[in-house]
């Protein structure tokens, strides 16, 4: 059975714009031994080809289809909904861009659908459009629920959640959210990696997202404490991974397959 890889990125190959120790080589070393492997994001803003670009920059030899973005997911799931449906984004041009390959169509009056991702831009006439839209029939979309997004300096600012938490509180109406941990992005980014659930190991550094949509499909979890869970969280939850390391320097093997074992959880 052909293992495969599922890795997130900010807090586990990068933090800001410098590599983590040992990210490159732990790459290059799923590349050399010939694992399957994808990154996978709940950031909309970017295509995965800016993403791709990022990583190259910053010294990992990985291309286009290393990267899975929750943005992929939503449009993909919103083609087989409802094809060449339409749809108001309050986003920016990563999810816009997906929208467009997957046959939609973006309007500013009666979409299908009101998809909310991560921006900069957003406004409160944006807002007042999209509360009236989903008044009047359109149903709310959410990229993903992460409350807020880390920047440069150890600072946050509002995510897509924060933004979704506006509108399902002024219209009454829950948002369906298509990002991790939700199983519609964690299957579709193994089945295009072409593996099987049980050969399937997803890493990631925040327990509500990467370790629960991991647990929740049955794929073997790693939590690297380089990012935003550390030791002392694992307490507020009812659930744990399978390993437990400081980063992915320590998934480094020199002289065997990459197997996991003997890491100690």
């Amino acid at each position: 059975m052909v293992k495969g890889f599922l890795i997130d990125m900010d807090g586990v190959i990068y933090r800001g714009e410098q590599l983590i120790e040992g990210a490159d080589l732990f790459i290059k070393q799923l590349i050399e031994r010939e694992y399957p492997f994808m990154f996978l994001t709940n950031n909309s803003q970017r295509t995965r080809r800016d993403v791709a670009m990022k990583l190259k920059r910053m010294g990992l030899p990985v291309n286009d289809f290393h990267i899975f973005t929750c943005a992929m997911a939503t449009a993909r799931f919103l083609a087989r909904q409802k094809p060449n449906g339409t749809a108001y984004v309050i986003g920016e041009g990563g999810l816009l861009t997906a929208l467009h390959h997957n046959g939609y169509a973006i309007v500013d009056k009666d979409p299908d659908y009101v998809v909310v991702g991560e921006g900069r831009t957003f406004t409160c006439e944006m807002i007042d459009k999209a509360v009236q839209m989903i008044k009047g029939g359109a149903k709310l979309i959410a990229t993903n629920l992460d409350p807020n997004c880390p920047v440069p300096g150890g600072n946050i600012r509002p995510g897509c959640g924060a933004i979704v938490a506006m509108l399902e509180v002024a219209t009454g109406r829950k948002a369906f959210s298509v990002g991790k941990p939700s199983p519609i992005m964690m299957r579709a980014a193994r089945k295009e990696l072409g593996i099987e659930a049980a050969a399937t190991t997803m890493i990631g550094d925040t327990m509500e997202t990467d370790i629960l949509g991991g647990l929740n499909m049955g794929y073997r979890t790693v939590l690297v404490l380089s990012g935003g869970t550390k030791m002392s969280d694992l307490g507020n939850y009812a659930y744990r991974p399978d390993v437990i390391v400081n980063s992915v320097k320590d998934l480094i093997e020199q002289d065997s397959p990459l197997t996991f074992e003997g890491i100690k959880s």
